[in-house]
């Protein structure tokens, strides 16, 4: 995987190439010739002979052969280390010249039996994170098939990420390559799921790069460029991605009132991005919509100080619908996708719009607002009209759109509403396939009244109670799909992480819903979103 390392702040800013290269190899990891290599460990319910009554810990798959070169007193030095085998732990040892690699590192996966493919992608991730000063490391984790091996390529190159673009120095310096170990490394199927963690991840750590990226760098026109610029970048299939930016002048003319509504307070002009991947013979049509709010100060209604400290954030949903969309294409998915992404600067200028104003929508549809801290739901009507009139078979919008899905959801579950049952059940579970915790929540049939209940237009824009506001947001753009199958993924919590790194998770944007729009559009391939 190829990451970006930036020196400096100005637009005129080095950069630095760092590659790590990700392969996947069928040698032993008592013999593979690298600087370390990680292993894994469970944990396992109590023997007669544990100590105490404590959990005993047994070696899983591959490193079953590193505790049998170590002798028997191995796991009885991890233990005296104080390493037990839980989910995360870690424990570096020197070989002692019993393998050709000088360094172990050992993983926890915690309960034996319980070991899933998200278990194998948060070891990976720990077990790199383990390591310094390594040129070269091999992973012999207990992946036994192509989700395996794919779900732990996805853990390393996740848990490699950093952000220096305003660093003077680097924080890190990552392997030049990773080399995943498994008896089924000549499987054409296990050598594509290297290929595709490789690319998945670059996606989400683009993604990652662009909420990162502070709101001065990243407003409306700078955020367009840069998707625009990326398609060169990336060439290959993903360059025969057309993009097409329209500005305020063509957002006029489209009569884009919600969008051109929420930029208007702002010296920095809204701007809408429209993506289209065409490949030959596709087996579905995927339109992709994510919410662009380059940095939401909550415009007239304003919001805190500290309300505002991560509202660059606010653009993460369409990070992720851009960011796949050149995945998608990248994997050469059999899937026209096509991708609008609405992007606009929310601030409290003297043009903003006010609460009480009534904006015109591209459908023609007009609303009320009330509360010009919520946004994101006007800049999304109008990218969902432009998304119904591609007449696709499914419609997926991404959005940090409502605190109230925080609130029920915590920062690490995304909500999914839908107007149809199924979805309710398949996207759920696909996300949880790409190591995505999703849940589903109902739009009640009282939210319709709610929604139209304004006595001066047609919708009324925020709810008038206190209470239901993620239910309430989806069933106003539930108004603005028409009759098209769609899906709405509320990323408000999981989109970006203030608190400590965990996992393959880093401080700041997540790349959240990356991972699951890829491998929705793949699975639509195989007809699973099939009525």
């Amino acid at each position: 995987m190829t990451q970006w390392r930036w020196l400096g702040i100005t637009a005129e800013a080095t950069r630095v190439w760092v590659v790590t290269d990700l392969s996947v190899r069928s040698a032993k990891p008592t013999t593979v010739r690298t600087d370390a290599v990680v292993i894994g460990v469970v944990s396992a319910p109590p023997t007669g002979r544990s100590k105490g009554g404590g959990k005993a810990m047994a070696p899983a798959g591959p490193a079953a052969a590193v505790a049998k070169a170590f002798g028997r007193g191995f796991i009885p030095m991890l233990a005296s280390l104080g390493f037990e085998g839980k989910a995360g732990q870690t424990a570096t040892l020197p070989s002692g010249h019993v393998l050709r690699s000088p360094v172990v590192v050992v993983v926890g996966l915690g309960e034996e039996g319980a070991v899933d493919d998200e278990a194998l992608r948060r070891a990976a991730a720990a077990g790199m994170k383990a390591i310094s000063n390594a040129v070269s490391v091999a992973i012999a984790l207990p992946a036994a098939d192509a989700a395996g091996v794919r779900a732990v390529g996805e853990g390393v190159l996740l848990g490699l990420y950093t952000f220096d673009r305003y660093r003077s120095e680097q924080r890190t310096d990552p392997p030049g390559e990773v080399v995943v170990l498994t008896e089924n490394a000549r499987h054409r199927d296990v050598k594509q799921a290297v290929s595709d963690a490789a690319v998945v991840s670059r996606a989400v750590n683009l993604a990652r790069d662009w909420v990162n990226t502070p709101p001065r760098d990243l407003t409306p026109e700078l955020f367009a460029q840069a998707v625009s610029e990326h398609r060169t970048k990336a060439g290959g299939a993903a360059g025969k991605v057309k993009v097409t930016v329209l500005d305020e002048a063509a957002l006029a003319k489209q009569g884009c009132g919600g969008i051109l509504g929420v930029g208007q307070g702002s010296d920095n002009p809204p701007r809408l991005v429209r993506l289209e991947y065409s490949p030959r013979k596709p087996a579905a049509h995927l339109a992709l919509v994510g919410k662009g709010i380059t940095f939401d100060s909550g415009g007239l209604s304003l919001k805190t100080g500290t309300g505002m400290m991560t509202m660059k954030c606010d653009m993460g949903g369409a990070a992720a619908v851009l960011a796949a969309t050149y995945a998608i294409a990248e994997l050469g998915v059999p899937v026209k996708v096509t991708t609008f992404a609405s992007m606009a600067e929310n601030m409290p200028g003297g043009g903003a719009t006010r609460p009480g104003d009534v904006l015109t929508m591209r459908s023609g549809a007009t609303v009320e607002v009330l509360n010009t801290d919520a946004e994101g739901r006007l800049v999304l009507a109008d990218a969902l009209d432009m998304a119904t009139e591609a007449e696709p078979d499914l419609i997926v919008d991404v959005a940090t759109l409502t605190g109230a899905c925080v609130v029920a959801l915590g920062t690490r579950v995304s909500g999914v509403l839908s107007n149809d049952e199924g979805l309710l059940e398949r996207v759920p579970a696909i996300a949880d396939r790409a190591g995505e915790a999703m849940w589903a929540l109902p739009i009640p049939d009282e939210m319709k009244g709610k929604v139209t209940s304004s006595s001066i237009a047609d919708l009324r824009q925020h709810n008038p109670e206190p209470y239901g506001g993620t239910l309430y947001a989806a069933a106003f753009l539930r108004e603005f799909v028409k009759e098209q199958r769609w899906v709405h993924l509320d990323i408000a919590g999981p989109a970006f992480n203030d608190k400590d790194a965990y996992g393959y998770t880093p401080k700041g944007g997540t790349g959240a819903a990356v991972r699951t729009l890829v491998r929705l559009a793949q699975e639509a391939a195989d007809g699973a979103l099939a009525r």
